[in-house]
């Protein structure tokens, strides 16, 4: 019997739809738009590796450069079961209207390798991470593509990749690879960045509505990296009230709010997640319809659709995962006045600090981290305002087709990376 697709799942076609919304309102003709649309280079990887019990394995990666106007590809390895051409395509994209929102100056690349990590022992581990390393080590560059972290990779497979590109290269290069450990050529503040942006950009939209963040209600669906630094800086910095929490091991919640140090503690202890939390109650139904005021969802893509949009109950949506939101929920999400922060905008505080932290090892010296997050406020502050600027003129250009946030943060991107390729001309 076969089995329908439901296409609004597909990553890379909901990241065309939000593309060709806003390259349509910016007006820009067929031949512009396929131009930026297309990755620049796609590659495919069947990676061998020696198992622990000798045997051989093979397993599929990819690395997919999108494009690299502004300059070299910056992206991250995510390993996943479910990772796909399309899906790291998808990433790629959103990669390069991330860092020209932020207006960083790098393109967008991403990859991953079809795994679940927690199969494989440690040495295995590394010995894929290594292999995929030397099999893109042509790509992967300084000045051409840049790795970071992304779903069950870290500060671990960072420091193995930046040793396998020095050893192919015979010398110590720490720039090809972002969210690396201190003691090798990390940043200080990179672990906290992307959750520390997302807390910029909701202390941003708050003033923006007028909406006091004392106090309010947050629930965060992913309580790993960036939902769980998210949550701890609402809480400590802000006042917020986390009151609900999801991860792979279950969902919980407090009406009278969590614990989230506790909890961060908890969950942190050999990595058991938040399920049996003692300072919560299972959540019966999904995080995502919780009653709460802030929704981040900080795990993976197509969280909210067109089925569940409808029961979400927060004022503020902050993207703290890539693409959580299809384009049909966006569509519900406007009608029913729900205001998202997109993606590629609320979580760029992740590449931003890589950003600082290839510079840093380019230049040979290290900020310290009260530095690091003030200079992340700056460049948080001035996207976030850029792109209500964008929203806020188009809007009053066309009353009554009033634009999303999403689309206004992507006219940004779009006009920025264009404006290079303009002013770069084309090769022939």
């Amino acid at each position: 019997m076969a089995v329908a697709v439901n296409s609004q799942l597909n990553p890379l076609e909901n990241a065309e739809r939000q593309f060709e919304e806003a390259a349509t309102r910016l007006r820009l003709d067929a031949g512009v738009k396929d131009m930026l649309k297309k990755p620049r280079r796609a590659t495919i990887q069947w990676l061998p590796v020696m198992m622990d019990d000798g045997t051989i394995r093979m397993f599929e990666g990819f690395r997919v450069q999108h494009n690299i106007a502004r300059g070299p590809a910056k992206g991250g390895i995510r390993y996943h079961p479910d990772v796909s051409l399309e899906e790291v395509s998808a990433l790629a994209s959103w990669m390069t209207w991330k860092c020209a929102v932020a207006d960083i100056p790098f393109g967008g690349g991403k990859g991953g390798i079809k795994v679940d990590p927690r199969t494989l022992s440690r040495a295995e581990l590394e010995r894929l991470t290594r292999r995929y390393a030397a099999d893109l080590s042509d790509l992967f560059g300084p000045e051409s593509d840049v790795p970071a972290p992304d779903v069950n990779t870290g500060e671990r497979e960072m420091a193995w990749i930046a040793d396998t590109y020095s050893m192919h290269e015979r010398r110590t290069e720490l720039a090809v690879v972002t969210g690396k450990p201190l003691e090798v050529g990390g940043s200080q503040g990179r672990r906290e960045a992307t959750g520390r942006g997302v807390m910029i950009c909701v202390e941003q939209m708050c003033k923006y509505l007028k909406m006091p963040l004392q106090g309010a209600r947050v629930a965060v669906q992913g309580f790993g990296n960036v939902g769980g630094v998210s949550a701890d800086l609402l809480a400590r910095e802000c006042g917020s009230k986390v009151v609900a929490a999801s991860d792979v091991t279950g969902a919980i919640v407090n009406e009278a709010g969590l614990d989230v140090p506790a909890l961060l503690k908890y969950a942190g202890e050999n990595r058991r997640g938040v399920a049996g939390f003692p300072g919560a109650k299972p959540l019966a139904g999904s995080i995502i319809e919780v009653d709460c005021d802030i929704l981040v969802p900080a795990a993976l893509e197509n969280q909210i659709t067109s089925e569940n949009a409808g029961r979400v109950r927060a004022r503020i949506v902050a993207e703290g995962a890539n693409g959580p939101t299809t384009p049909d929920a966006d569509k519900i999400f406007a009608d029913k006045g729900v205001h998202v922060i997109p993606d590629i905008l609320c979580n760029a505080g992740g590449v931003t600090v890589s950003y600082f932290e290839w510079v840093q090892n380019r230049m040979g010296f290290y900020w310290p981290e009260a530095e690091v997050n003030t200079r992340l406020r700056e460049k948080m502050v001035k996207a976030f305002g850029d792109v209500i600027a964008m929203k806020e003129r188009t809007d009053a250009g066309a009353p009554g087709a009033k634009v999303s946030l999403r689309i206004a943060a992507y006219m940004v991107a779009i006009q920025r990376v264009l404006r290079v390729h303009e002013l770069r001309g084309m090769y022939a």
